[in-house]
This record gives structure tokens, sequence and C-alpha cells, in this order.
């Protein structure tokens, strides 16, 4: 799919396809974030506040749990 920038004030817009967002699940109240990696631009919807914490908080339990069992798996 092939999509111009649309003039929105003294900016630019891109519109994306109903379908798209339905997909995505996302909607206009739905924070995204903007990355690029030197070529691309990536619009994804933002991650939930605290899912970074809950990350740290599930992975340091596993490593309490399994720590040894893994690091022995590892050589």
């Amino acid at each position: 799919m092939i999509k111009k920038l649309t003039r929105h004030g003294n900016s630019l817009a891109l519109v994306i396809d109903k379908g798209i967002l339905d997909l995505l699940n996302i909607g206009a109240d739905t924070p995204l974030t903007v990355n690029t990696d030197g070529q691309n631009l990536i619009i994804s919807p933002a991650a939930p506040p605290g899912r970074e914490k809950r990350f740290r908080a599930a992975l340091e339990k596993v490593n309490r749990r399994y720590g040894k069992a893994l690091k022995r798996l590892a050589e």
C-alpha cells in the first residue's frame, strides 16, 4: 500500500485506513510510539504503563528460582 502525506496546518499527517486500525486495535485515543531505524518509520501502540516493571519483576523471580539450572544449561 502506498500512501501520501496530507497537509494538516503547518505539519504533514499520515492517514491510516480503518482496516489497519481495526487489525491493530488502535483508536483515536491510543498512545503511539514513533521510532526510526534510520530508513523506516516505525509506528507502534505504546506499551502499557508498568509493563517494564512487571517484566523485570518476573525476570527476577525466574532467575531466583531457576538461575542455577539455566546457567548449567548454558554451559
